[in-house]
């Protein structure tokens, strides 16, 4: 009986190892499984994704891509030993941080490091093309996404569908590589077409001011619009940051990765011409008056720059003069109503969009309320008071002047092409458009602020090539530096040629006390520019001025 039981459980033990053998001999013979148990020893890793670039309006590349190389780290003492003294510091410190690791990973390098037996691949990097439009482009982050600027409003769509490299490794349980097995390099291949997005911009015009911008300026803007589409052919802020370097701009906290552009300042004088359209439409044009250099506004004293009494002034020598007395008697006869209706016709208190959510600042337009202090609507009409704009609204407004009394919103993007044929897959140009002035109203206009050049305050912004008109403006901040000085906004808006003109231009220069050019003698060297790299005709002067002497802040 005894012997029958161990026969039985002998007859169990064999069955079991029978069942045992059956269970192992499938899971060793089924590809699935098998497939299974090889994915748990991949490591892969990414090498690099391509990414869509921006182009000028012309098609040439403003962003481009860099090679670069990646080499394997296999975890172990050895493979950390070798790459140590290849590497900058920066990766030294990374490579120490993971010589733990337990499973391979990639490390930037200088070079091509196969032939000292390291797996080695190239990739390549989106960059700023020798970083040009910066502030407008914007940058990336270490894993290639955008931040800022265009960069940010279109980093979907220039990452879409795009080829991407990744190496795969086969490892054991420690991270090392399987016997008999190399890292594989695999790409992606994109099914749809490879997109870029295509500025207004010139690439030519823009380096242009770039350059004239780090000659003359501390710190401002540069913007230039082709008047008849309001397409900006250059946008310029200063100083200047290197994309590839942004904690450099953290740590000196400099105010370079602002873009002035798009930011809000003060701005004074060079409002008046809106006030002066607004006359014109309310059939007041007509008005003139004694200037003393002051206007007592209800027990509050106003003066003219300087305290200049100018004598008997009407519409037009009132902008020659920038004379803040005249357009405090305009702005009464107007209305508070009238005053804020000319204003957001031209744009003010109202963001340019650009795409994405990027867009310039709304700035700042006084309430109706506001205005009706006597005191607040005396400042609002020579540009003062609560009154905040961006350079692309002041662009906007002289824009409108320029082009006819036709307001078109400033517009940066043309469209999303091909990178591979060059076409137009989305056009991206849809500027708002309205009238605010008459033609023959603009014209007037026109011919008011181009004698503010050929015999008024803005005589320094009379170029030596081509003819221009505009209106200068120093505007108040209530900021002081460290002696107690006020910091001054300095701007000059306007356009060339002075008869039919073609491009309207604003130079601002923010924070100043004693800038060495004044914004009009900056806006003359952008004019000259327009004629040296063939946007503008060279044609004789229609006046004889002498050149500004000045090499501080404008008046008025």
């Amino acid at each position: 009986m005894r012997a029958k039981r161990v026969m039985t459980l002998y007859g169990g033990f064999l069955l079991a190892f029978f069942v045992v053998l059956c269970r192992l001999y499938l899971l060793a013979t089924n590809s699935l499984y098998a497939g299974r148990a090889r994915q748990q020893t991949i490591t892969t890793l990414q090498l690099g994704s391509s990414r869509g670039n921006f182009y000028d309006c012309d098609g040439k590349l403003l962003t481009g891509a860099e090679v670069e190389y990646y080499a394997l780290c296999i975890p172990g003492e050895e493979s950390y030993t070798r790459l140590f003294d290849l590497v900058d510091y920066e990766t030294q410190s990374y490579l120490y941080q993971m010589r733990n690791s337990a499973q391979p990973f990639l490390i930037r390098v200088n070079s091509d490091l196969t032939g000292q037996g390291i797996f080695t691949w190239q990739s390549s990097r989106r960059y700023a093309q020798t970083a040009i439009c910066t502030h407008l482009l914007g940058y990336l982050n270490a894993d290639g996404h955008g931040v800022t600027g265009l960069e940010a409003a279109f980093d979907e769509l220039l990452a879409e569908d795009r080829p991407t490299a990744y190496v795969q490794c086969v490892t054991n349980g420690q991270g090392s590589l399987m016997d008999e097995t190399e890292p594989v390099l695999q790409t992606t291949e994109s099914q749809t077409e490879q997109k870029g997005v295509k500025l207004t911009i010139s690439a030519a015009l823009q380096r242009a001011c770039e350059g004239i911008a780090a000659k003359t300026m501390t710190s401002g803007c540069i913007l230039v619009l082709e008047t008849a589409t309001a397409k900006v052919r250059a946008c310029v802020s200063y100083p200047f940051y290197d994309p590839e370097n942004i904690s450099k701009s953290i740590r000196a906290d400099d105010g370079s990765l602002l873009n002035r552009a798009f930011s809000a300042y003060s701005v004074g004088s060079v409002f008046k011409p809106v006030v002066a359209a607004a006359a014109l439409q309310q059939g007041i044009g007509w008005f003139s008056m004694e200037c003393k250099g002051y206007e007592d506004v209800d027990g509050q004293i106003f003066r003219c720059a300087g305290g200049i009494a100018h004598g008997q002034v009407d519409l037009k020598t009132a902008l020659q003069n920038s004379c803040n007395c005249y357009f405090i008697r305009l702005g009464e006869m107007l209305g508070a109503q009238k005053l804020l209706q000319a204003a957001a016709n031209f744009g003010f208190g109202q963001p340019v969009y650009l795409a994405g959510g990027i867009k310039a600042a709304a700035g700042n337009l006084p309430s109706t309320a506001d205005l009706n202090s006597s005191g607040q609507r005396a400042n609002f009409s020579f540009g003062q008071g609560r009154l905040l704009a961006t350079p692309v609204q002041l662009a906007g407004m002289m824009n409108t002047i320029a082009a006819g009394g036709i307001y078109r919103t400033p517009s940066f993007i043309e469209a999303v092409v091909d990178e591979t044929t060059g076409q137009t897959l989305q056009t991206l140009y849809q500027p708002t458009e309205r009238t605010v002035l008459s033609r023959n109203k603009a014209q007037a206009l026109q011919i008011m602020l181009a004698a503010v050049v050929q015999q008024g305050t803005g005589s320094g912004a009379q170029p030596v090539y081509t003819t221009s008109a505009g209106k200068t403006g120093t505007a108040q901040t209530g900021r002081f530096d460290e002696t107690g000085q006020e910091l001054m906004d300095l701007w000059f808006a306007g356009f060339c040629p002075q008869t039919q003109p073609r491009y309207t231009i604003v130079v601002m220069q923010d924070d100043q006390t004693d800038a060495a050019f004044t914004s009009a003698e900056i806006f003359s060297r952008v004019c000259d520019a327009l004629v040296d790299l063939g946007y503008l005709p060279a044609e004789p002067l229609q006046s004889s001025l002498p050149p500004s002497t000045s090499n501080s802040t404008q008046n008025g």
